[in-house]
């Protein structure tokens, strides 16, 4: 790996230890390889191979435009322990996104909907679900507005499941996309005031630590996130609360 990538990766952490590690992954840096991408943070985890060529493991996603927490694992042991709390949904995550059209009505409450997979243009998208259909995903998500404008919003999300998409469609569902998020009708002007990218951050994850106990880890909006959040009238995103 050249000097330059894996400087790049340790950059990016802000947990280092024997059995995991936890990264701030900025946007525009996606998670895995694939079509059109020359650099993800799964490649970048060869800076942390051991001597024999074995690398961390990521053990859950964030979308290539979503910036924040996201955790690999060092062992096997530890990729299983994380892979199951992951999906047993012994996790507490926190989000906080800028969603175009002002508060939600209610401004705090539960999105209930299951989602689907589908494609739209060629896209891969999720889609509000019935509960019977084939392919349909049960998927929760809380929300709470922090602060807000006839035009914007800053909201808080607590995701209960894991979905892909969950947050960009849930919120779109109720008629406040995130702005910036092209794919389900976010804005990328709102109010006069350009969005520079999808305006979705993951501030803090909690869940078990693979030596026992629980670990808890946020990362600061990027500054893009905060300057958009402050040239909208909404105020500076908070300070995530301790675990």
């Amino acid at each position: 790996m050249p000097k330059e990538d894996a400087a790049f990766a340790r950059s990016l952490l802000l947990h280092e230890d024997a059995r995991i590690l936890v990264f701030n992954k900025p946007t525009g840096l996606a998670v895995q390889g694939g079509s059109g991408v020359t650099q993800s943070l799964e490649n970048l985890l060869g800076a942390f191979a051991k001597s024999n060529g074995k690398r961390p493991r990521l053990v859950h996603r964030l979308d290539r435009d979503t910036s924040g927490v996201i955790v690999a694992a060092r062992t096997k042991p530890a990729a299983a322990l994380l892979s199951e709390a992951f999906a047993g949904r012994d996790v507490h995550k926190l989000y906080v996104a800028v969603v175009c059209g002002g508060a939600p009505a209610p401004p705090e409450g539960e999105i209930s909907a299951p989602l689907k997979k589908a494609s739209r243009k060629g896209l891969d998208i999720v889609e509000i679900a019935h509960a019977n259909e084939p392919g349909a995903q049960t998927a929760r998500t809380r929300y709470r507005t922090l602060s807000a404008t006839d035009a914007a919003a800053l909201v808080a999300l607590e995701p209960e499941t894991g979905r892909m998409h969950q947050l960009r469609a849930h919120l779109a569902s109720i008629g406040r996309p995130i702005a910036g998020d092209g794919k389900y009708g976010g804005l990328f002007r709102v109010a006069g005031v350009e969005t520079p990218n999808l305006m979705l951050h993951a501030l803090q994850l909690e869940f078990p630590h693979p030596a026992g106990g629980r670990a808890c880890f946020s990362a600061p909006p990027p500054v893009a996130f905060t300057q958009t959040c402050q040239r909208l009238g909404l105020g500076a995103p908070p300070e995530p609360k301790s675990c």
